[in-house]
């Protein structure tokens, strides 16, 4: 059993559908499906149930998981202890906005726990650059939020977060259960610098050209909702802030944390680092990574 095939066994058994898997392994689907059968008839027993239904894992293949993980887990260690006895063990990792997220400090937990030798840098990077310097040859890899140009890139998906807007507290709608974008068509936004990403300016801004105060980071879209009046989207799980609420929107498409890098580079620190992120802070709804576009 190759580990290459193992690793496509297990995309399959943790997406429980062919072509999702085939997506997040930046592959077509026949040859994944090839390999499967292949894998299925070394191990001498059927791996997966397929149906009209869907895909499950038959008993075989729930042991078989358990100990791929296992194989693919010891494996990458390896590389990355080769790495560091080369004296080639370090990464620089791109962070977008708050790095105090709770899922953030759970991943640095659990990657230094697994790599305690890897010597990891990290880059806080404003709201201009939604790649967080990948481009700029700044980072090796970013935690981040899309959309943005993934032309380039290659970028996996973590989670899908619901969003609402951000909200002095006693502003006239602090008290609504819920609001639409319509509610807030007359309202001043804060938004983001010349020449930001343009699919992420459009995303926060909630599709429409806004008006209202330029901000970098964070703090400053807190700061010119408090001292402004002014409106703009945010997470519905981060703490707003002192003075400030936040109100579910309805009609606004979840934000979806992802983890990318340049597409092409094969370092096994950065598949080390992306596969612990899948670990720490993937949403099992969530997509696979997708390939460069361009």
């Amino acid at each position: 059993m190759e580990l290459r095939t193992l690793r496509y066994f297990v995309a399959v058994a943790e997406e429980l559908h062919f072509g999702r898997a085939a997506a997040r392994l930046h592959m077509s689907q026949p040859p994944l499906s090839r390999a499967i059968k292949r894998l299925e008839a070394d191990a001498g027993a059927l791996l997966f149930d397929r149906s009209s239904a869907g895909v499950s894992l038959t008993d075989v293949g729930a042991v078989l998981l358990d100990e791929a993980r296992g194989l693919l887990d010891h494996a990458d260690r390896v590389r990355v202890r080769v790495a560091a006895a080369a004296g080639t063990a370090s990464l620089t990792v791109g962070l977008l906005g708050d790095s105090t997220d709770p899922g953030v400090r759970r991943l640095a937990d659990d990657y230094r726990r697994r790599h305690p030798h890897v010597d990891v840098h990290v880059r806080e990077a404003g709201l201009a650059d939604p790649t967080c310097g990948l481009r700029a040859g700044l980072v090796d890899i970013a935690l981040t939020r899309a959309p943005f140009d993934e032309t380039g890139l290659t970028v996996q998906e973590l989670s899908a977060d619901r969003v609402g807007v951000l909200l002095r507290a006693d502003d006239p709608l602090a008290d609504s259960e819920a609001l639409r974008l319509a509610d807030l068509a007359d309202r001043r936004w804060f938004v983001f610098p010349e020449g930001t990403d343009p699919l992420w300016q459009s995303y926060w801004n909630g599709g429409e050209r806004r008006e209202g105060p330029v901000v970098r980071a964070v703090q400053e879209c807190r700061q010119a909702v408090l001292w402004n009046g002014t409106v703009g989207i945010t997470l519905l799980t981060h703490e707003p802030g002192a003075g400030l609420v936040v109100v579910p929107l309805v009609d606004m498409e979840p934000s979806r944390a992802v983890v990318a890098w340049n597409a092409g580079v094969t370092d096994p620190l950065v598949r080390s680092f992306a596969e612990a992120a899948a670990r720490a802070l993937r949403d099992p709804t969530a997509a696979g990574p997708r390939g460069s576009r361009g």
